[in-house]
Order: C-alpha cells, then sequence, then structure tokens
C-alpha cells in the first residue's frame, strides 16, 4: 500500500472519532467503523459485540461487516445470545461459549479476538477473520486492528457520557441557527405530479440534525401542466454530523444536486457525477452522505433509483398486497473518489404506495431504550395502506405512532424525515 492510500485510510479512522460527538446514534458510529474496516484491513469480514453500560451484550448494535452475510450473520448472533441467557446473565467468561459457536458456524475460516477496552471496563469484542490460508496477513494486520479497537473504546464510553450529559445540554444558538438553514433546505409544499398523492414533513430534533428532502421538475422551464405531467426527481438524505457545517454542507449538495438533475441523467449517474463533485468537499469536513436519488416518469408509471446507502424506501404494492425494498447497491455519497452506483427500475402500478424515510423514524426510542425499528414501520405502513389511506393520513398516522411509542414528551433522538409517494 503507498503512503497516499496510508495517510488517506488513516484520515478516515481518525475522523471516526470526530463524527461521534456529533451522532444522535451510536449504532451509526459502529455500522461505520465497520464499513470502513473492509477498506482499512485486509480481512475477509468482521464482527462487532459490543457492550452497554452495564455489560450486558448490546444486541441492538451487533454490526457484521459483509453486506451479503450481514443479516443472517446479526441474526444467528443474536438468537445464539437470546437461546443461552446472555441477554441478563452475560460475564465476560461466557464469551468463549460464543466463540465456539463462531469456530462452527464460519469454520473455513480463522478470527481474531480483540477486547474493547476503556478505563479498564470492556466495553466489547471486535472480531476479524481470515482465510485460513491467509496466515500472513492474519498476523501482519495487528497495528491496523488496534487502531480501530482504540476509536471503538473512546467512542462507546464517549457515547455514554454523553447520554448521561444530555438532559441537562440547553440548546444554544448555534443548533438555532443551524436549525434555520436546516428547515430553508426543505420545500415550502409538495408539487404537484400528474396521478400522485404526494405528502412529506421533517419533524427536526432539538439538536441539529442534516436531513433533507427535495422534488425536482426535470424539465423546470415548460408549462405547469407539461410540468406536472413530465419527470420529476425524488430524493431523499442525511448528512452525518449535527450543527452548522452540516447544514451549510447539504446546502452545497443541494445545489450540486439539482445542477446535475437538469442533465436528465439515470439515478447511477446523477450519483457517481455528485459523488465526483462533493468528494473533495466532504473530505475536507470529514463528513459523509447517504442519499436516495428516484426519477419518476407520470407517463410510464416508472421510478428508476439508486442508492447511496440510503435506507431504502418500502413499496406498497397493492395489487400483491404487500412491501417491497427499494434498493441497489452504492456507496456512501463522500467516502470513495471512484464509487459506482446501480440502477433499478420498477413499473409502478395504481394505488401503489412508496415511503421514503431517513433513520430518525427508525432509530426513535422510547422511554426503555428500545427503538421503534424497520419492523413496526413496516407493519404501520401496511396497515394504512392496506385501508386505502391517503398520502397525508398516511404520513400523519405514522407520526402519531411515533409519539405513541416513545412518549410526547421525550425528545427526538435525530430528525425524522418522511415522503408519501402514491398513485391515484
Amino acid at each position: 500500500m503507498t503512503n497516499t492510500n496510508q495517510n488517506k485510510n488513516f484520515e478516515l479512522i481518525l475522523s471516526l472519532s470526530y463524527y461521534l460527538n456529533l451522532f444522535t446514534s451510536l449504532k451509526r458510529f459502529l455500522e461505520y467503523v465497520s464499513l470502513i474496516s473492509n477498506y482499512y484491513i485486509k480481512q475477509e469480514f468482521s464482527l462487532l459485540i459490543p457492550l452497554d453500560d452495564k455489560g450486558r451484550i448490546w444486541l441492538d448494535n451487533i454490526c457484521f461487516s459483509d453486506k451479503k452475510l450481514r443479516n443472517q450473520a446479526i441474526s444467528d448472533s443474536q438468537e445464539f445470545f437470546k437461546e443461552n441467557d446472555f441477554i441478563n446473565n452475560f460475564k465476560l467468561k461466557s464469551i468463549n461459549i460464543f466463540e465456539k459457536f463462531l469456530e462452527e458456524k464460519f469454520d473455513l475460516y480463522i478470527f481474531k479476538t480483540h477486547k474493547i477496552i476503556s478505563r479498564g471496563k470492556c466495553r466489547g469484542f471486535f472480531y476479524v477473520f481470515y482465510k485460513k490460508s491467509d496466515k500472513q496477513t492474519y498476523e501482519l494486520d495487528d497495528d491496523k486492528i488496534n487502531v480501530l479497537v482504540n476509536l471503538l473504546a473512546v467512542g462507546i464510553e464517549n457515547y455514554s457520557l454523553l447520554n448521561i450529559n444530555k438532559k441537562h445540554e440547553n440548546v444554544d444558538r448555534e443548533i438555532a441557527s443551524g436549525a434555520e438553514i436546516q428547515s430553508r433546505l426543505l420545500p415550502d409544499f409538495c408539487p404537484k405530479i400528474f396521478g400522485i398523492d404526494l405528502a412529506a414533513h421533517c419533524r427536526p430534533a432539538l439538536q441539529l440534525g442534516g436531513d433533507y428532502f427535495d422534488f425536482m421538475s426535470i424539465k423546470p422551464n415548460v408549462g405547469e401542466q407539461r410540468r406536472q405531467r413530465g419527470r420529476w426527481a425524488l430524493v431523499i438524505g442525511d448528512v452525518m454530523g449535527k450543527g452548522i457545517p452540516a447544514g451549510l454542507l447539504m446546502t452545497m449538495l443541494r445545489g450540486m444536486l439539482r445542477a446535475e438533475v437538469l442533465t436528465g441523467l439515470p439515478p447511477d449517474r446523477i450519483l457517481h457525477d455528485l459523488n465526483q463533485l462533493a468528494i473533495y468537499d466532504l473530505d475536507q469536513s470529514h463528513r459523509f452522505v447517504t442519499l436516495f436519488y428516484s426519477d419518476y416518469d407520470p407517463r410510464t408509471k416508472k421510478l428508476r433509483f439508486a442508492n447511496a446507502a440510503h435506507n431504502p424506501p418500502l413499496l406498497w404494492r397493492s395489487s400483491k398486497k404487500k412491501i417491497i425494498k427499494l434498493d441497489a447497491e452504492g456507496d456512501i455519497i463522500g467516502l470513495q473518489k471512484d464509487a459506482e452506483y446501480q440502477c433499478g427500475e420498477i413499473q409502478l402500478e395504481s394505488s401503489d404506495t412508496v415511503l421514503y424515510y431517513t433513520d430518525g423514524i427508525t432509530e426513535t426510542s422510547n422511554s426503555s431504550g428500545a427503538r421503534f425499528g424497520e419492523k413496526k414501520l413496516i407493519n404501520i405502513f401496511t396497515k394504512l395502506c392496506t385501508k386505502s389511506s391517503s398520502a397525508q393520513k398516511i404520513l400523519n398516522e405514522i407520526f402519531k405512532t411515533l409519539d405513541k411509542f416513545s412518549g410526547k414528551k421525550k425528545i427526538l433522538d435525530d430528525d425524522a424525515s418522511i415522503v408519501i409517494f402514491k398513485l391515484e
């Protein structure tokens, strides 16, 4: 590896310690450490098992770096901990039982166990897997892994300290100014698109976030009727971090994206070009962006889309009474200069409904710390679509359900944004 690549990777790792002070979710920090480990270590994949303040397995924050195996690996690990009563009765020595489980499950690999230690307290375990034939890499990666493990230790501890102090913090002038900037990014009203019932809303947290959604006509300089029947771009995204810098970066990206939209290029090309344009500024600011971009043609009812690691929108397929996730391969905006994106396409039908959202929805927590989660979101969305509710009613009911789940007096963990796109 060249010195340039080494410096680049090291800067990415160091930036994560800065991000944690701005995150509202530890989950996101851990996921990005896991993601960057794929570029930083010559591993096959890695598994992160964090512990909470009481030394219990933190089920919701388990991370696995390989995208294809991620869901199954996390699910299997969670089931193992539940079946072995490790949720409430976990002891550090019990981790040996779990490691035997890993040896059987991943029998084609070898792995190293790295304890995450902060101030003498174990904060979790980081497992790095290699092919059994890759013994040399297995032995040479220790220094790099130690960098990641130290960042994880500091990050988890900082998150705990931030949670303790969170109730005592006041909204300062920077947050108020940033919130004003952010509010101006969002459309004042939903446009009229032929054959579409549209509703959207961003509910800001007290602490400033970087949520963004927008609607853009591909050909804005035509008459109103032609514009309504022409192609439209719909986008939703989230800048990592908070405060005025996040708001300013989203303003920058909004301008770049609006210029790109006018080219009429497919969604994958739009995200590719946007990444090329923005990567220098994002790199300098030590931030990344998740973004889902789509365009819709009312004449053909086709929706094309590309995803830069954002939460996949949910499509209610009315004719089949089922939910489909709209996703396509693609890296975060600002992570890699040569990032590639795939373009998906789907033919929409009458009464089909698409729910675009940011992770502030699924990561909303209640008084006991449990998250709302994707499963609950899918259930309420399915129920509302089955009743043939309007776009505005679906949006309102989802937020009412969030209020009931979290408690109306609870401070939001993050900005929560929703766009409902329904065919009439």
